[in-house]
């Protein structure tokens, strides 16, 4: 089992490989992982988990920094907890 599998299998467990006209394709719970991305094509197993994994880091990085996950209101509790303990440390001094 190489890498990109093993990472690919980390976060879908029932992922598998499926070889049809079109070549090979990761599936999971009959949803291709790669499709959001318009990944090529191929015919080797190996690269099919190589772009799956990309899809599943890609797919991880855009979740991470996606507008709607920053709203105001977490920023805004994070700035207030930041002066909180600035305030409260020059007090101690």
């Amino acid at each position: 089992m190489d890498k990109h599998k093993k990472k690919v299998l980390r976060q879908y467990p029932n992922a598998y490989a499926e070889h049809n006209l079109d070549g090979v394709r990761i599936m999971s719970d009959d949803k291709y992982l790669a499709e959001e991305f318009y990944m090529p094509s191929t015919s080797d197993e190996e690269v099919a988990w190589e772009h799956a994994a990309m899809s599943c880091r890609l797919t991880q990085n855009f979740n991470r920094a996606h507008p709607a996950r920053m709203d105001l209101s977490d920023v805004e509790g994070k700035l207030n907890r930041i002066h909180k303990r600035k305030r409260r440390g020059r007090r101690v001094k």
